[in-house]
């Protein structure tokens, strides 16, 4: 069954753009599975850079359908810039697909998360304020708002009223705010119909019998598996679910479908918001980290939290998601360290801990044990192949290859499309 996970084994921002667009010319259909317009992917084409938010990166692939499944959330307004900035720029989007099925993010929504997370001060979770995790709350509630419902006037007017009778309460009686109007709203959502009619589709039979006739479908996670809902480090989390399970449901594809699942680990560690990170630095090889790997949130804007490589997240990246690979990617913002820090282990209340703690408390306790790896300063960004690359940065690779517990199969040294050494083929 040619049906491939790709995946952040981290925090998120490790480069999954780039992997995407990677294996972009050799399969047939991308779909996101999971999230929002709050993950950000950049692909570097040429001399071309794009930044993607709610898009799947095999739109900039020709002959590949960009697919958008039932778990992600669509702010329709971002949709459509996101849309139309690529078409000024000449890429072809009308193999678009969407699944009637996936939520929409409504203008209450983001008014909600906005100020729910300035009530919380101090104990602010790090929410990019698009709505997500309101969108996701009212799925679970029963009171969402789907891309089909957009069809039928009456229902989606029962179902605005319905959802804006609890939250009216809470913005006029808890933040002191103005009531929503619920005409106003559906008045705004209805005019998002007739554009996105041409997208919608019932994807989970699209994609089912695309497997069915041999055809390759890639499902793109958007964040990282330490930002999962269930997985990662709640409630400093994203609200879905971006691990590999995550993908049989957004997507509505059986597990006995998936043929390999893809890491894409960074070659140190970064976090945007809130939340522990055991190896974050607060010196100058932090803040170089920052600089040279262009360490800017594509979605947020937001300066990335930077850190050396931690071995025992990526263990349990592996372990959680059934890793067969990994991609590992911004190797050559190493470049110039005469030693490299990697965590290996924590020290807990004065105990070493070698995976991943199961208390939240004692995450946030944990201290890194590093091993130090020798560096290199030699340019890496003309490298083809595993041996063109200096002895140390291969003996780097092949450490963290050994810690982390699958095989690295790509190594990204550069941001360019071809700044790509292919150790193992994907597909």
């Amino acid at each position: 069954m040619p049906a491939l996970v790709l995946l952040g084994a981290q925090w998120g921002d490790e480069g999954k753009g780039k992997a995407t667009d990677l294996l972009g010319g050799s399969v047939d259909y991308v779909v996101r599975y999971q999230g929002g317009n709050n993950a950000g992917h950049t692909v570097v084409v040429g001399d071309q850079k794009y930044a993607l938010h709610l898009l799947p990166s095999g739109i900039l692939s020709p002959g590949c359908t960009p697919v958008i499944g039932n778990g992600v959330v669509v702010d329709p307004s971002v949709l459509f810039s996101e849309l139309n900035g690529l078409n000024e720029r000449g890429v072809d989007t009308s193999k678009l697909l969407i699944s009637g099925n996936a939520h929409i993010i409504t203008p209450y929504n983001v008014t909600v998360d906005k100020v729910t997370e300035r009530f919380l001060g101090k104990r602010k979770i790090g929410t990019t304020g698009r709505g997500i995790g309101p969108t996701y709350a009212d799925k679970i509630n029963r009171v969402g708002i789907r891309i089909q419902d957009l069809y039928d006037e009456s229902i989606l007017t029962q179902k605005v009223e319905a959802a804006l009778d609890g939250k009216n309460q809470l913005l006029t009686k808890v933040f002191n705010r103005r009531a929503i109007e619920a005409d106003k709203v559906v008045e705004e959502l209805l005019s998002y119909a007739d554009r996105l009619k041409p997208y919608v589709a019932d994807t989970v039979l699209v994609l089912n019998q695309a497997l069915e006739a041999d055809k390759v479908v890639l499902f793109e996670g958007g964040q990282g598996t330490l930002l999962d809902i269930d997985h990662g480090t709640y409630p400093f989390v994203t609200s879905s679910n971006p691990t590999a399970g995550g993908a049989c449901t957004g997507a509505g594809v059986g597990p006995t479908k998936i043929s390999r699942v893809i890491g894409i680990l960074k070659a140190y560690t970064t976090r945007v918001g809130s939340g522990p990170f055991p190896t974050e630095l607060f010196d100058e090889d932090g803040e170089a980290l920052r600089r040279i790997g262009g360490e800017r949130g594509v979605t947020t804007g937001r300066d990335r939290r930077c850190g050396w490589f931690d071995a025992v997240i990526a263990r349990y990246a592996t372990r959680v998601n059934g890793l067969t690979d990994f991609f590992l990617t911004k190797l050559d913002v190493l470049t110039g360290w005469e030693q490299i820090p990697v965590c290996v282990a924590y020290e807990i209340d004065g105990k070493r801990v070698e995976e991943l703690p199961y208390s939240q408390s004692d995450f946030h306790h944990a201290k890194p044990i590093y091993e130090t790896l020798p560096g290199w300063s030699e340019d890496i960004t003309k490298a083809k192949s595993f041996s063109d690359l200096p002895k140390n940065a291969q003996a780097y690779v092949k450490a963290l290859e050994e810690m982390s517990g699958a095989p690295i199969s790509a190594i990204g040294v550069g941001p360019g499309r071809d700044e790509t050494i292919e150790i193992n083929k994907f597909i």
